[in-house]
């Protein structure tokens, strides 16, 4: 049955369409610094270098949606996102390079009014991109954000466009995560041994179960825990349930993933979305100071704040082999420039 299902994955990821939107395969490097102080054997997936303008994890899963897009010959490219969507601003990047229009839905998630937020980082780089920026009152109503688009795709057929939707709501087949599928095939023909745990961002989940489902069937003593970025374990866990149904129903592999691949870790959401606690700050320091690399405060700084969590709970245990994935995001650090001198004011 195992063989069977991997076999059908792999052929069912084979079929989909796809541009290639990453040029060369991103690396592994070991964190030497930080194995030693938090006596594990630590590396990073260097996803942050995934992609054009600042790259980022979404590039992996926009070759697919691109790929599905120029399939249908469309010229415009719709999307959805938070005002510093990094998904958004990689769709922006990869519509110029595919010679497409690109139109950028905004939505409020984070009650901020700051000029850096609402107009420096990602959406200054939507700009220089050429991107349409319009807007949606809401945060948290990913339908109707999507039917708000849908709509705007239909007015632009009656004006001889050829538009096509990338649909940010959970009840959508997530083309995207096959993108991570890819992104496990291309860990384990890179790892010298196996790794333990591979941990990652939470967040609409695509990348979190394209993992799970790669490494689930490559790798599948490795451990694939999620820490949440937008939504507390148990909402997760919610939303996790309904993608892993979608997954084997989009597949048809009925029997692939089920509840026994959700692990999620949740401690570093606080105080919320795209708001910086105490434990994401602790990851940007740890990481800046120790390795030198660059954590954003919406993403990977909450993101990698699970390894030392999980550590300081046990999960993770002495001399264990852990791979964290950068995803990228460091364009939000420009926007969050208020909060961030008062982080530095502590660390420096």
């Amino acid at each position: 049955m195992f063989n069977q299902i991997k076999n059908q994955f792999a052929e069912f990821v084979l079929s989909k369409p796809r541009k290639t939107i990453l040029d060369f395969e991103t690396p592994l490097v070991r964190l030497e610094t930080l194995s030693k102080k938090l006596n594990i054997d630590l590396w990073m997936k260097r996803d942050d270098l995934a992609g054009p303008s600042f790259g980022g994890n979404k590039a992996r899963q926009l070759e697919y949606y691109f790929g599905e897009a120029c399939a249908q010959n469309a010229d415009t490219i719709l999307i959805t996102g938070a005002v510093q969507s990094n998904f958004v601003r990689l769709a922006a990047a990869s519509a110029v390079r595919f010679g497409m229009k690109s139109i950028v839905q905004l939505e409020q998630r984070v009650s901020k009014q700051d000029d850096n937020y609402n107009h420096s980082g990602n959406v200054l780089l939507n700009k220089l991109l050429g991107a349409e920026i319009i807007h949606y009152p809401e945060g948290e109503d990913e339908v109707g954000a999507d039917r708000a688009l849908y709509v705007l795709a239909e007015k632009l057929k009656k004006e001889g466009k050829n538009p096509y939707v990338i649909p940010l709501s959970r009840d959508k087949p997530p083309l995207g995560a096959l993108g991570y599928y890819r992104c496990a095939e291309e860990i384990v023909g890179q790892q010298d041994s196996t790794f333990d745990y591979l941990i990652v961002a939470s967040g609409s989940g695509a990348t979190h179960i394209g993992l799970v489902a790669g490494m689930s069937l490559l790798s599948p003593s490795t451990k694939v825990i999620g820490s949440c970025v937008r939504r507390d374990e148990e909402m997760q866990t919610e939303r996790f349930r309904l993608l892993c149904e979608l997954i084997n129903y989009f597949s048809d592999c009925p029997n692939f993933l089920t509840e026994r691949d959700i692990f999620l870790w949740d401690k570093a959401l606080e105080p919320g979305y795209g708001q910086i606690g105490p434990l994401a700050q602790n990851a940007m320091k740890l990481m800046a100071q120790n390795e030198g690399h660059l954590l954003d405060p919406v993403y990977t700084a909450k993101s990698f704040a699970a390894v030392p969590g999980l550590i300081s709970d046990g999960i993770i245990g002495v001399g264990s082999r852990v791979l964290y994935v950068h995803t990228g995001g460091n364009a939000a650090i420009f926007a969050y420039q208020n909060e961030m001198q008062e982080i530095m004011k502590k660390y420096i």
